[in-house]
């Protein structure tokens, strides 16, 4: 993706200096509380999905940057199942797995135009198991200069989800925890009804 690849060894300092229980710390009981089949799509460097796999998770790491899926690999042992693949179709997964009790989606939502996000919000709902949830972070402010996002409000999002059989069953929002005045974050899960 572009931006990312260039800009691999500094995203993965800041990624990597967040832990995972602080950056999901509003959704965390949402996620499953048994070992689960978890799909993580934008995974990163991998902190997500590792911390995932130790809490006993089968974890499918999604990343289409090869930079940062190659830096996962190696910062992190942890058996996860890594695939190069991205949304809105996410072709792949699709291809190897039927569905997921958890998709987790970590500041991935502003990639996506208007279009791919209608589409890819279908996708995830027919990823998603009987019960499952897809948690997702949305990031609020300007973009950097080498990266391709978009405007995306929690309002749209819900509105998708919805058209696409989803229920939000958590909104919540949180400061940058990187300490970048100029962002914000909101915090959304879904269910199938």
């Amino acid at each position: 993706m572009n931006g990312y690849g260039e800009d691999a060894d500094v995203l993965a300092r800041q990624y990597e200096s967040l832990e995972f229980a602080d950056v999901h710390a509003a959704v965390l009981h949402l996620f499953p509380a048994k070992p689960a089949l978890v799909l993580d799509i934008g995974a990163g460097t991998g902190r997500d999905a590792a911390a995932l796999s130790r809490l006993g998770h089968r974890v499918v790491a999604v990343e289409p940057t090869a930079e940062l899926r190659a830096y996962g690999q190696r910062a992190h042992p942890e058996p996860i199942e890594w695939i190069d693949d991205a949304l809105p179709e996410v072709p792949v997964v699709l291809e190897r797995f039927e569905s997921f009790d958890l998709i987790l989606l970590s500041a991935v939502w502003m990639h996506l135009d208007d279009q791919e996000r209608a589409v890819g919000m279908k996708r995830l709902e027919g990823l998603l198991a009987v019960g499952g949830r897809i948690v997702m972070t949305l990031r609020h402010g300007p973009a950097p200069r080498n990266r391709r996002m978009y405007d995306v409000t929690v309002e749209e999002t819900v509105a998708d989800a919805r058209r696409a059989g989803l229920a939000c069953v958590h909104r919540s929002r949180g400061e940058d925890l990187l300490g970048r005045p100029e962002l914000r974050w909101s915090y959304l899960a879904f269910e199938r009804f």
